[in-house]
């Protein structure tokens, strides 16, 4: 078997994935239930609330992406840094269904450059709020300053409700500027 049964009942294909089943219910369902950091935050933190925290820290034109940049972990997972940088397939079919989800959302494949540094931004913020205290120093962090604001984790239902209502405006934006 090479699908995975999404929250919508889709049968989303990991290999050779059909653009016209990446569905925003199914994103926002699953990275509202699933855990950054592989679940070893203080508290649950959702991979959707690290997309609005990315989404908060970019310029309007670039929210969307935002938004959507973590999209892959929906039907993949979120996999931790360091294995990822050495798993050669899983790059491969991560790479795959953001060439899909781009194209759903009319986005280029290559991020901004301003959601790649909010999302430092937010890592290095979710560090400080949510993860246990380490001296160890993060060579992805090295410069980068977290956020003013504290992190306040989200219930998964509040994550999936409110990144929902946030896609959807955004998408709404988004056509309203191409259309004009």
């Amino acid at each position: 078997m090479s699908w995975i049964l999404t929250f919508t009942g889709k049968q989303f294909g990991l290999y050779d994935p059909y653009v016209e089943l990446i569905d925003p219910r199914d994103i926002a369902h699953s990275l509202a239930n699933l855990c950054r950091f592989n679940g070893h935050t203080r508290e649950f933190y959702s991979v959707v609330q690290h997309c609005c925290l990315v989404a908060d820290l970019v310029p309007e034109e670039d929210k969307l992406a935002a938004l959507l940049h973590d999209g892959t972990e929906a039907y993949v997972g979120d996999m931790v840094r360091p294995l990822k940088q050495w798993v050669a397939a899983y790059q491969d079919v991560e790479e795959w269904i953001w060439e899909r989800i781009c194209t759903r959302f009319k986005l280029d494949t290559e991020l901004p450059a301003t959601v790649q540094q909010a999302d430092l931004i937010a890592l290095a913020t979710e560090r400080r709020d949510l993860m246990p205290t380490d001296s160890a120093s993060w060579d992805c962090l090295v410069g980068i300053e977290p956020a003013a604001e504290t992190i306040r984790p989200w219930s998964p239902n509040e994550a999936r409700l409110t990144y929902q209502q946030r896609l959807m405006d955004q998408l709404a934006i988004e056509h309203r500027r191409k259309a004009a």
